[in-house]
């Protein structure tokens, strides 16, 4: 038994080391993308997870597959093309550890992926499907994830989504207005962003969640704000959780999937729908992916930075 399957883009993030006189940068090869980084969390704390993707049969390919592999993400869903090249992510820091992302992907596998070459089986074991909006930037992948998630939800599969915003990505940003939206349609529970709620709605963070939950049928919603925390809202219970304190940052690459995979492993251990969880659960459940993600950007890269499940708890009691 499964118990979260994710549809999406698996890469290497190339992040900045230092730059030369020039400018130009030395960089580290890490590898990531946000669904195997959300999977990641997920499996470092002992849930059973497996990937639908699609990479070259290159270096990088390779080398990510051994990857999931090694974390202990299922690989058979993973589709390996000799027609186009593994996604490469090049991301560049601001004095404040912030990212800005370039990308190699016109195209990269990633998008390439049709549903003929999903691996179903993998869905009709899940209890969770997962999908963001890396895969709805381009076709085939579009309309594979269309499919995918109306094939999951067909299966009565609890449906989790992350907007993960890329403005690069996308040809026009009313597109990718529309595209995510349609995402939110689809979800039972969202992870999103500040900034991806300002960009969709122009709305403050409990404006925003409110709106999303009485508009697109949702039924959870945490609304991350970076070094602020977080905001969780359900039919029954909202609040905040700040961000781990007295830490000193790296890298905050894959922060965010890393915590909408340790909510979402704390979520199944509940074991409740998430329209009825208290505010208690609701913030037990942010505390532990709020510590989780922060104690990731003390580390560099996305899946190479999940921290141990006794390191979050420990922290959690200090």
């Amino acid at each position: 038994m499964i118990d979260v399957v994710a549809l999406g883009e698996l890469l290497i993030d190339f992040a900045c080391l230092n730059t030369d006189a020039d400018g130009y940068p030395t960089m580290a090869a890490h590898p990531g993308g946000a669904p195997a980084n959300f999977l990641a969390a997920l499996t470092k704390f002992g849930a059973k997870t497996a990937l639908l993707g699609k990479v070259g049969t290159d270096a990088f390919g390779k080398m990510l597959t051994g990857t999931l592999e090694k974390a202990g993400i299922e690989t058979k869903g993973l589709v390996a093309t000799d027609g186009t090249f593994t996604t490469l992510a090049f991301v560049t820091f601001d004095e404040h550890g912030d990212r800005e992302f370039s990308f190699s992907r016109k195209p990269g596998a990633d998008t390439c992926i049709t549903f003929d070459e999903l691996d179903l089986s993998l869905i009709d074991e899940a209890k969770v499907f997962h999908f963001g909006t890396l895969s709805l930037t381009d076709e085939p992948a579009r309309t594979t994830t269309y499919r995918a998630v109306e094939y999951a939800k067909s299966k009565g599969k609890l449906i989790t989504y992350d907007p993960n915003l890329r403005k690069p990505l996308w040809k026009d940003l009313e597109t990718a207005k529309e595209q995510i939206i349609w995402g939110l349609q689809q979800a039972d529970v969202v992870k999103i962003s500040d900034e991806e709620v300002e960009f969709l709605f122009g709305l403050g963070v409990e404006d925003g969640a409110k709106h999303i939950l009485n508009t697109y049928g949702v039924k959870l919603v945490f609304v991350t704000c970076g070094a602020e925390g977080c905001y969780f809202k359900n039919a029954v219970a909202e609040g905040s959780v700040p961000s781990l304190s007295g830490i000193q940052v790296k890298d905050t690459t894959g922060a965010g999937d890393i915590f909408g995979g340790s909510a979402v492993w704390k979520l199944l251990q509940y074991g409740i729908r998430p329209e009825a969880l208290d505010e208690a659960q609701l913030r037990d459940i942010v505390t532990f992916a709020c510590t989780s993600a922060g104690l990731s950007t003390t580390k560099s890269g996305g899946i190479s930075s999940v921290p141990d499940y006794a390191e979050v708890l420990k922290r959690m009691d200090a």
